[in-house]
This record gives C-alpha cells, structure tokens and sequence, in this order.
C-alpha cells in the first residue's frame, strides 16, 4: 500500500467518485495484503481504509447509543483540502495528538464503514492553513459572509487537515497537534462526515478545560497567552462534543463516537 503520510493528491470529490465507479468492494479488496493499489476512474491510486497503530476498539466499548451526534455549520475556513491521509501536521509544532473517531449509524448504532471523515483545524498560532491571511491568529475576520459556504482557498498551505474512510469497525485514527486558540471560540477541532455522495454529519469536537490549560502551559503554545474564550462562554460548545482524552506516550488520545443519519444530507 502506498504510504500516506505526505498525503496523496486526490481530491474527496474524486475519491469517492472513483469509489463510486469501481465498486467498493472491489476497490477496497485491492488493500488487503499483497494487494496492488486499487486505482479510481481518476486514474489515481488511493489508500480507502484508514489503519490505525493499535487496535481502539475497546475504546468505544460505549458507542451503543444512537443519539444523534451535533451538527453545526462548516465554519469559515472549511474547503476539500485533496489530502487522504492519518498524519496531517506537516510542519506545525504543538503538542501530538492521536484523534480515533468511530462512526455509527444513528438508527442502527452499527459502525458506518466506508463513510469519509475529514478534520481540520487552526495551528497554535491561531491560524488555519489555506486562510492564513483571514484567520491570522484572529477569528474569522474576513471570512466569507455566510461561514456554511465552502472557501476558496487563498494560499497553498494544507497542515492540519485531512480525510480518512472509515474501516470495517467505523473507526478512523489522525495523528495531529492539540489545536490553539483564537478570538471568540473555544479550542475546537472541525469535523465533517460523508456518505456515499452527501455530507451527512458537520461537527465539532472540543477538550477538557483542565487539559486545555495543561496543554496552553507549553510552547509554543505560550506565544499566544490570553485566551480569551472557554468551554462555557462558547456558543457551540456541548457537553457530548467533548473528546475522551487519555495520555499517550508524549501526547494524547482522544476519542469519540459520531452517529450520523446515513439517509440525510447533513450540509
């Protein structure tokens, strides 16, 4: 399989386009062991299940319950970034932070395999890449009037953001840094879901405030002191959008279930 830590240039829209063409089934028989790479009607190889380092399973041992997970709206700063990868820090310093997510379906509770995750989110700076020149550290100055609208990318810059498939558990794992802060929101990670063609889940996650503060304490994150917003001045923020965090070696895991509604665009 070819290895996807730089992350292979195929857009979401075209994977699941190719998804779409090849068969599933065919496409995801290409990934097992000795396998060649599967290619999409692109032309393009792809890696469609995510892996994970160990086996996180055991960690949704209370993933039973359908209620459906949040939604909220996109953000500014949400674009398709072509990136189908697990590691999306790049170059960005910060604190690593594992994020295994399982998806479920909301009727059913069974996992969501195949759905595409993607996650994005600001540096410890503030910044979010590809808007580095609206966000600068700074909140949504300058973003788009309506924040549901998909931005148009200002520069080239993709750190921190990244797409995986779910695998037959409806788990997929990122490897990232603890996100920073900027004006007016608490420290929040972007998530969005698809199936089959529509987006049928937009959320976000948020951490505890003590680990916040644990985190906030190192740099680089010290650059920036003087947050200004927490969990509970926070207009987004809920209780079940907080992750499940844990040490990690010389970071940390987090985890947590998304149940989607497979049948609804959640747009």
């Amino acid at each position: 399989m070819p290895h996807d830590h730089e992350g292979q240039r195929v857009s979401r829209r075209k994977l699941i386009a190719g998804i779409s063409s090849l068969g599933l089934g065919g496409l995801l028989a290409a990934c097992a062991p000795d396998a060649a790479p599967a290619i999409s009607s692109t032309g393009a190889a792809v890696t469609p299940r995510a892996t994970t380092a160990k086996d996180l399973t055991s960690l949704f041992d209370q993933a039973g319950t359908c209620t459906l997970s949040p939604a909220t709206t996109a953000g500014p700063f949400y674009f398709d970034a072509d990136r189908i990868r697990s590691d999306i820090r790049e170059d960005r310093q910060g604190v690593r932070l594992r994020v295994a997510i399982k998806v479920q379906d909301s009727e059913t509770c069974e996992p969501l395999r195949d759905a595409v995750v993607e996650i994005w989110h600001c540096d410890a700076a503030g910044s979010y890449s590809g808007a580095e020149s609206r966000a600068s550290g700074g909140g949504s100055a300058g973003a788009p009037p309506d924040d549901s609208a998909d931005l148009e990318p200002l520069d080239d810059e993709r750190y921190l953001r990244g797409a995986q498939v779910t695998n037959a558990d409806g788990i997929v794992e990122f490897t990232t840094i603890w996100p920073g802060w900027y004006q007016g929101r608490t420290i929040h990670i972007h998530a969005m879901v698809h199936f089959t063609d529509a987006r049928v889940l937009t959320t976000q996650v948020m951490f505890d405030e003590a680990l916040n503060t644990e985190v906030l304490a190192q740099a680089p994150y010290t650059d920036r002191p003087d947050r200004d917003t927490r969990n509970d001045d926070d207009g987004i923020y809920r209780d079940d959008m907080l992750l499940k965090v844990t040490k990690d070696d010389d970071g940390y895991l987090g985890v947590i279930v998304f149940a989607a509604d497979s049948d609804r665009d959640g747009a």
